[in-house]
């Protein structure tokens, strides 16, 4: 990874190209004039984006579809769980290749990198911190795993020295990059098909923290026991967010949740010593990232229809409870998609009880993304787990079936969850004027 300059290469392939992190780079490579090539299972929004921005993109995944004359070859780490085949082809291949993680361990290099890590909250904390970075006239680069509402990109490329990044503990990617500031906003079970157990992912967090340089700081709640844990013998110095006072800020978005989000990118913005006052404003102005309590618009009947990514117990506990905070004396309809097998089988008890606070739940089927179908786990199993807590709930056949169960049913909130393809869902329940 080390030999890898980019200044000296142009045409770079990306596999999975339409993932919302990996399309970042691809796009920044994009602004630097270098030829980009690029395939993926399935087209998107972000694909097409891509392809006005100049790149060549094609559906599908296989090694012939990369380029014979491509200089290298990013992909995405998905690929090494979902087609083992292909990447061991691809690493056999004269053509030097790296993870999306290295790419951006690579550009991280040589910026002084603020890196935002957490089991949640890493998308709209590193949305804050750029929003506060950027009217500050900062002028940071930004990699964000969403799309910022006011830019409509994942990526902003800025002059300054600054480079806002999440930091994703998936496989332990994050440890490519060489974060001066690090924060870490919470420490959960996930990603319990790679992690043994909760101290395998403070085992990689403390891997992380202990890449930060003396000279450099971590920003965290201190608070937290699984935090703790994690920040022996780090070099760096260490800053509690929770002393920062934000009860004169009035936010957009509810939920204690998105508060302490809040919190963490202010702490920053206090280590990097901009003025409070005027980040504050910033938070209050922050009109959030796409698919993070998105307000799509209403229905034929005049309800509320909110998409959010939320995909593991403790992201759908809190995107409920900001829902019921902003919206008290209403009745909120809940449909989730569950992602992934493995985190539906090992975190099955912790999502029975994320749902307490919906008045009606819908779940779908389960997105199976990277992983092989498990017939030891489903949707239906989720299902007697909440009948059982006396949750109204029912299991729809796939989106068209959810779309027509919900068309059937009284609410005035409709607030879809999940990290799979059940956005789409949004689009067919609003009212198109």
């Amino acid at each position: 990874m080390d030999k890898i300059d980019f200044k000296k290469i142009n045409k770079i392939h990306f596999i999975g190209i339409g993932g919302i992190g990996i399309s970042a780079i691809a796009r920044m490579l994009l602004l630097q004039g270098k030829n980009i090539t690029g395939t993926d299972i399935s087209l998107s929004q972000v694909t097409d984006e891509l392809e006005n921005a100049g790149a060549v993109i094609h559906q599908g995944q296989s090694l012939d579809m990369v380029p014979k004359d491509a200089e290298l070859i990013v992909y995405t780490a998905a690929i090494e769980v979902a087609d083992p085949e292909l990447f061991g082809a691809i690493k056999k291949l004269d053509i030097p290749s790296i993870s999306y993680s290295e790419a951006l361990g690579i550009y991280s290099k040589d910026k002084k990198t603020i890196a935002i890590s957490g089991t949640h909250g890493k998308t709209t904390t590193t949305a804050m911190l750029a929003k506060i970075l950027l009217d500050s006239k900062t002028d940071p680069s930004v990699i964000v795993g969403s799309l910022l509402i006011e830019n409509k990109t994942n990526y902003v490329a800025g002059k300054g020295e600054y480079l806002v990044v999440e930091a994703d503990e998936y496989r332990r990617s994050f440890l490519s990059l060489y974060p001066r500031i690090l924060v870490i906003n919470n420490i959960d079970s996930d990603h319990l098909d790679y992690f043994k157990d909760i101290k395998d992912v403070q085992s990689a967090f403390a891997s992380l923290a202990n890449r930060v340089p003396e000279d450099g700081a971590i920003v965290c709640d201190l608070n937290n026991e699984n935090i703790k844990k994690v920040l022996h013998g780090v070099k760096a110095k260490i800053y509690d967010y929770n002393e920062i006072d934000i009860s004169n800020v009035v936010m957009t978005f509810p939920g204690e949740h998105n508060r302490q989000n809040a919190k963490s990118a202010l702490c920053v913005a206090k280590v990097l010593g901009i003025d409070l006052a005027m980040a504050k404003k910033s938070i209050e102005n922050f009109k959030g990232t796409w698919r993070r309590f998105e307000l799509k618009g209403k229905t034929n009947g005049g309800a509320l229809v909110y998409d959010d990514y939320a995909h593991n117990p403790q992201k759908v506990r809190s995107a409920i409870a900001g829902a019921r905070e902003m919206y008290p004396n209403k009745k909120i309809l809940a449909v989730f998609q569950p992602h992934l097998f493995s985190r539906t089988k090992f975190l099955l008890k912790e999502f029975s009880e994320s749902f307490a606070q919906a008045d009606d739940v819908i779940l779908l089927p389960i997105y199976p993304a990277r992983e092989a179908f498990d017939p030891s786990i489903n949707s239906d199993m989720l299902a007697d787990l909440l009948q059982k807590k006396d949750v109204s709930v029912c299991v729809a056949k796939n989106i068209e079936d959810a779309s027509k169960i919900i068309n059937n049913k009284i609410f005035d909130i409709c607030l879809i969850m999940g990290a799979g393809d059940i956005t789409a869902l949004g689009d067919i329940l609003v009212k198109k004027n």
